[in-house]
């Protein structure tokens, strides 16, 4: 399982997150994400928090500095052509970063 570490701390700064954010236990997803993957026989990879996941083409690795406002929600790389949306990209990225991390470690 690959995730993005997130530094809720900071993310709670944003009035238009705070209140979402709050109302969801984080603390507690974790700890029941973590029992769930040992009990599955499973391994949680995280993913450092400053890896630019969701402005990074999963295509061709182009970085798309534009889309660090979470107001935009799907994009088209410059690059390739290839269009994205935001949370579906980060994912793919998420997921090759850990795996890439896990075989250098």
């Amino acid at each position: 399982i690959a995730i993005e570490h997130l530094q809720i701390k900071n993310m709670m700064r944003n009035h238009k997150l705070a209140r979402a954010i709050s109302d969801v236990s984080w603390s507690e997803f974790f700890r029941q994400l973590e029992y769930k993957a040992e009990l599955h026989g499973s391994e949680i990879l995280k993913v450092d928090t400053f890896y630019p996941s969701s402005q990074t083409c999963s295509k061709c690795g182009y970085q798309n500095k534009e889309t660090k406002n979470l107001g935009i929600r799907d994009w088209t790389c410059p690059a390739c052509g290839s269009h994205h949306d935001r949370d579906a990209n980060a994912a793919i990225n998420i997921l090759r970063k850990a795996i890439e991390q896990k075989q250098v470690a």
